[in-house]
């Protein structure tokens, strides 16, 4: 979760493994006007992790994709492409001396990558602009001595500003989804809730799994008018042109050859080996035998998944792991219309209010819709729609979101009166979540310092030295 580790061969391969999305109406005021686009990578990065740390696949196409009118195929679409450069073959150290800058010579192993735009009809007939090289990628934070003053003099100066006037960030950051990985994989359990359980044991806090472990983000943040299909602005939230969709995407070269003694040579077209668009999609939605599949297909292929949208397991699981808890969810066995239009044709005006949507037609496919015409919340809700705030999750996603509380529940039935009006959610739908409402108020979750007010938006890594050891 969000879609780490979640299906079984990206597992083997965390450099190309996409962990989380998000895509919003920039909210700090002196970016108003752009939106933030995040694809995050390399899932439960310790940051004690050495001494080979952390870093991108000089082998992957990194991409962000973007479709603007409805097709589930990209029309916008950035490409992120790294490559290391070694500064002393001969020391087994990643720094030799405290790194005070991205171009210290201390710092031996820097990385560096290009950014590519391209606008097409289809990928391969696109057209391509390249829109940087050699931009750096800040060191991961390894400790007080080796990375002093990290943010200050290294994550906020690998922030640039290109020629062409889009924004980005390629490196770490620290993880900005928060749920209790323990807890929810064993069976389904909600600490909070856990004393309703099949199993129970006596309800609790939930333990946030994921505040002292680490990330790889790539961020870019570009005009709103660079993402519409007509390069405009839109104001009404009605017009067509003003929902997007997103996705992420992680490809790797056809053929690999591996020989003694020398390094592995690539070759090829890139082949798609990860995905993601809506949080917890693969994750929670696919079942284990098609997960490879759904990784190596496009959203124009999702019609083939829409059965386990329609039917969650998940739906069926709850009333048995939490015996009569969900009486009306287990009673009920039509199709989940209310999944299908948040997870795969967005949702119709009129639903939510009259000048609310993020439908982008009939194409199932499972891609984080935003609204660039709905403004950000002056008083957001970590909940997002269910909320109250139409500026959150399921209209694009922000880095604070708690899409963990919010799927569960509408997969519980909080969102089906939407679709169906003689449907009475079960009490439990709008209260369940793997944190108690006292760590929310309280503050303890997510947590103070997970994530900044303005680009990138997610916060600064831990680092190794001062990583808390619970």
């Amino acid at each position: 979760m969000s879609s780490h580790r979640e299906a079984p061969e990206i597992s083997k391969d965390p450099v190309a493994d996409n962990t989380d999305v998000y895509a919003f109406l920039s909210t700090n005021p002196n970016e108003s006007g752009t939106v933030t686009l995040i694809a995050n990578y390399i899932p439960l990065e310790g940051p004690d992790g050495g001494p080979n740390f952390y870093e991108f696949g000089n082998d992957v196409l990194y991409e962000i994709h973007v479709d603007n009118d409805g097709d589930a195929r990209p029309d916008v679409t950035y490409q992120f492409q790294f490559h290391v450069e070694l500064q002393n073959p001969n020391t087994f150290l990643y720094n030799t001396g405290p790194i005070g800058s991205l171009t210290s010579s201390n710092w031996n192993r820097k990385q560096f990558y290009s950014v590519t735009k391209v606008a097409s009809p289809g990928l391969d007939s696109g057209r391509s602009t390249v829109l940087g090289t050699e931009l750096p990628c800040p060191p991961v934070n390894v400790g007080v001595r080796s990375t002093p003053s990290y943010e200050a003099n290294l994550g906020s100066a690998a922030v640039r500003t290109l020629a062409t006037g889009q924004k980005v960030f390629a490196g770490q950051r620290l993880e900005g989804f928060y749920v209790d990985l323990g807890s929810i994989f064993d069976l389904a359990a909600l600490r909070p809730f856990q004393n309703l359980h099949l199993i129970p044991l006596p309800a609790t806090d939930g333990v946030d799994a994921t505040r002292n472990v680490n990330v790889h983000t790539i961020a870019i943040q570009v005009p709103i008018s660079e993402l519409t299909r007509d390069g405009s602005t839109p104001t009404n939230p009605t017009d067509p042109r003003a929902v997007i969709g997103v996705w992420a995407s992680a490809s790797r070269q056809k053929v690999a050859i591996r020989s003694t003694n020398a390094p592995t040579q690539e070759a090829g077209p890139f082949v798609q080996v990860s995905r993601l668009g809506n949080p917890l999609f693969n994750e929670v939605i696919v079942p284990m035998g098609k997960k490879d599949e759904w990784n190596a297909l496009s959203p124009i292929d999702d019609h083939l998944f829409s059965q386990f949208v329609q039917h969650p397991e998940l739906a069926q699981l709850l009333p048995v792991l939490y015996p009569g808890v969900f009486p009306n969810l287990a009673a009920f066995s039509a199709s989940r219309d209310d999944l299908v239009a948040i997870l795969l044709t967005g949702i119709p005006a009129g639903v939510v209010s009259p000048t609310f949507t993020t439908f982008t037609g009939n194409t199932l496919a499972d891609m984080l819709r935003l609204n660039l015409a709905i403004q950000s919340a002056s008083s957001p809700s970590l909940n997002g729609v269910l909320g109250g705030d139409i500026a959150g999750f399921p209209n694009g996603r922000r880095v604070f979101d708690d899409v963990a509380t919010i799927e569960i529940r509408a997969i519980a039935g909080a969102t089906l009166p939407l679709v169906d009006p003689h449907f009475t959610p079960d009490g439990a739908a709008s209260l369940v979540s793997d944190f108690s409402s006292t760590q929310f108020s309280s503050g303890t979750v997510p947590g103070s310092g997970r994530y900044l007010d303005h680009f990138p938006y997610l916060g600064v890594p831990r680092d190794g030295f001062d990583v808390p050891s619970s």
